[in-house]
């Protein structure tokens, strides 16, 4: 079906054009959500359509269609867009590469794995919540898959599918009139999410979050888990965006070759991860998935690119330039971004510490500078190796880049949330106020 919109498309734009890309995209998404322990929404739903980018005269130009019979509008409309852009040489589409095979991407049970399974699924995780003595306040289950097709005048065609699930759920634990809440979610290529050890875990933080001490202010060995540490490094991560550094928005223009964090971590960006939930055979432009090295201990190696940036710089594109959707049009993003140590630690080496489970106000930190300013929600104190007393309120004050030049892995398992493949991680020094 999609070879055979894509076909149509082609037909109809090279009436106008012949220099072209067509990106052909078929989503089907199952969402379930509870309000409480009450299911009391389902959704399921279709999305099909068409997004049509044209070059010409070096002018881009754009559209796209959810409806087959308004594909000869949609590629007419694309190129007069065109014709109202101005010229820039540094447009271009993806020259044809050999594909490289990306395991594990999509899950065969997705086809068998009938509304009643996802209901199951979901109920389950609400009745041991129940078990455990905490009030459910939501719940949610989905399944997407999706098949993609990009096709573009340099002679690129690539096919593409893959799956994703994901759950979640959120908890109020009770001890006379006080209440702590908690939040977790998983999600993998694979219908393989363990529930049951997400809501416990969910449970055990709420439980132990009840009440709460007052802490003083002071510069606290800080652990970072895995939600606090993804929300803060989603700023760090756009200063490598090769758009921020063009136009002088990212504190690493100039950086590279250089000293920019601590010299035991190093980063990689890598779509072609197996399993990986960014991973695919290439980005929304046609431009086959890379690994790229971004940071070697501690030194700066690269930014992210899409075709326009690096057609600015005469390199090479990383394959960053994907969609939201085919309505939408390529911009920078990571994919899955990997981040080694060579330091590690244990827990029972930290004397004197504080652990943040996850962070209010991370999407405030200056994406510039990398100053934040963030609530730490359900922290602990660390005394001689041990989580011990639940902290009732504290807020996290530092510099994004300054903290990675002084932290290291503690000793845990690598896990990935959103973009970020990490462990928990370690920061010397850093400013709690109580």
């Amino acid at each position: 079906m999609l070879y055979e919109i894509s076909d149509k498309a082609k037909k109809e734009v090279l009436k106008h054009c012949d220099n072209y890309e067509i990106y052909v995209e078929k989503a089907e998404n199952f969402e379930l959500d509870s309000q409480k322990t009450d299911l009391n929404f389902a959704k399921e739903e279709d999305n099909f359509g068409v997004g049509i980018r044209i070059l010409n005269d070096d002018k881009i130009g754009f559209a796209f269609t959810s409806n087959i019979e308004q594909i000869p509008h949609t590629a007419k409309q694309a190129f007069l867009n065109s014709k109202l852009n101005e010229k820039d040489e540094n447009f271009g589409f993806s020259n044809i590469e050999k594909e490289k095979e990306v395991k594990k991407l999509y899950d065969n049970k997705n086809k068998d794995l009938a509304i009643e399974d996802c209901v199951d699924f979901l109920k389950s995780m609400l009745n041991i919540a129940e078990e455990e003595k905490c009030e459910v306040t939501s719940g949610n289950f989905s399944k997407t898959s999706k098949k993609s097709l990009i096709i573009n005048s340099n002679d690129i065609s690539i096919y593409d599918k893959g799956t994703w699930f994901s759950t979640s759920i959120a908890v109020n634990a009770r001890k006379g009139e006080e209440l702590s809440s908690a939040y977790d979610y998983e999600s993998s290529r694979f219908f393989d999410l363990n529930g049951e050890t997400l809501t416990k875990n969910v449970c055990d933080i709420a439980r132990k979050s009840i009440g709460g001490e007052n802490i003083e202010t002071k510069k606290r060995e800080v652990v970072f888990d895995y939600h606090a540490a993804a929300g803060l490094l989603s700023t760090f991560i756009s200063a490598f965006s090769a758009d921020n550094v063009q136009r002088g928005r990212s504190i690493l223009k100039d950086k590279i070759d250089k000293k920019i964090i601590d010299n035991n971590v190093s980063i990689t960006n890598d779509s072609t991860l197996e399993k990986g939930l960014l991973s695919c055979k290439c980005d929304g432009e046609g431009t086959i998935s890379k690994k790229t090295a971004l940071v070697e201990d501690g030194i700066l190696k690269s930014y992210i690119y899409d075709n326009y940036s690096s057609n600015k710089e005469g390199v090479e594109s990383t394959s960053n330039g994907y969609r939201g959707s085919y309505s939408s049009i390529p911009q920078i993003s990571p994919s899955n971004i990997t981040f080694n140590f060579k330091k590690e630690e244990s827990l029972d080496e930290i004397k004197d510490g504080f652990i943040a489970t996850d962070v209010l106000g991370a999407h405030t930190a200056n994406p510039i500078s990398g100053d934040f300013s963030v609530e730490a929600n359900n922290a602990f104190l660390i005394e001689n190796g041990e989580i011990t007393k639940s902290v009732k309120k504290a807020m996290i004050s530092g510099n994004i880049f300054e903290i990675l030049n002084d932290c290291r892995k503690l000793k845990s398992e690598t896990k990935q949330f959103g973009p970020f493949i990490i462990p928990k991680i370690i920061i010397n020094n850093l400013n709690v106020v109580g």
